[in-house]
């Protein structure tokens, strides 16, 4: 069995996904980019002001599954090019300074909207 979740806390689906399933006991979030979810607009700025919204995005969308970013149990983190990874990964660090989750970071060729950062999540659910 599985809920598809959709929420105005994170941005629209751009495409035939969802923003969130919840399955046995877990929330399966979708990649998310730095979309504003008032606008579905990408916001401006840097790799670390890209990175705040995303998990923003994340923290929203979790919220909505019943869930929090305390309850992350796996990332994937895309980035556009490692050699920014040190500052996604300072903004990261302060939503995840706790019992971080394991973690995937890599770099790829290309991202939805040419956007710094995407990053996906797998979160326990209570």
């Amino acid at each position: 069995m599985k809920k598809i979740v959709a929420t105005d806390r994170g941005p629209k689906a751009i495409g035939p996904y969802s923003q969130a399933v919840v399955s046995n006991g877990f929330a399966f979030v979708s990649g998310q980019i730095a979309l504003d979810p008032a606008t579905n607009q990408m916001i401006e700025g840097d790799i670390a002001a890209q990175t705040e919204r995303v998990i923003e995005n994340l923290k929203g969308i979790l919220e909505a599954c019943g869930a929090s970013l305390g309850q992350v149990v796996k990332t994937t983190v895309f980035l556009k090019d490692m050699g920014e990874f040190a500052r996604m990964n300072e903004v990261y660090g302060r939503y995840f300074s706790e019992n971080p989750p394991a973690r995937a970071t890599v770099e790829a060729a290309r991202l939805p909207r040419d956007v710094r950062v995407e990053i996906e999540c797998v979160a326990a659910v209570p």
